[in-house]
């Protein structure tokens, strides 16, 4: 039986090496500052940013972050699914679409219009799942990085 729950405390030491596992199955390095800085904003009741953690038999399998906020296109805000990561050897087991449906329901309790995620076009396994829970947008994704 997979639980899904939100983030605490005292999953920091669970969550961190699925958050390590997520940054190498992308191929980045995310600075352990930063990595911090997200974990601290999603245990924040005054942050509009939010984790979930899969868990079964007391194992952490994967983790979804996500993020409300507002947008020009509806009156309901919108909900970012920012991060979504599932163990390798939890793959297969559901543990995915668990997680969204999670966001999806937190996302409905928060008032939001709308859920939303991205993926890198190379992660075909992702991409099906996604397939069967979401319509894509059409939307392609540009970003620019700025100097502070």
């Amino acid at each position: 039986m997979i639980e899904i729950r939100g983030l605490r405390a005292e999953d920091h030491a669970a969550w961190l090496p699925l958050w390590q596992g997520y940054q190498r199955f992308y191929k980045v390095d995310i600075p352990a500052e930063v990595g911090e800085t997200a974990w601290r904003r999603m245990l924040d009741e005054a942050e509009p940013m939010w984790g979930a953690l899969a868990v079964a038999d007391g194992q952490a399998l994967g983790f979804a972050h996500y993020v409300r906020h507002r947008t020009t296109w509806a009156v309901g805000d919108y909900c970012y699914l920012n991060d979504l990561y599932v163990d390798e050897a939890a793959r297969g087991r559901g543990v995915g679409r668990a997680l969204i449906a999670h966001v999806g329901e937190e996302a409905r309790r928060l008032g939001c219009s709308r859920v939303y995620w991205l993926t890198h076009e190379t992660n075909a396994e992702a991409r099906r799942l996604y397939d069967g829970v979401a319509e894509r947008s059409g939307f392609i994704e540009y970003g620019k990085g700025l100097d502070p």
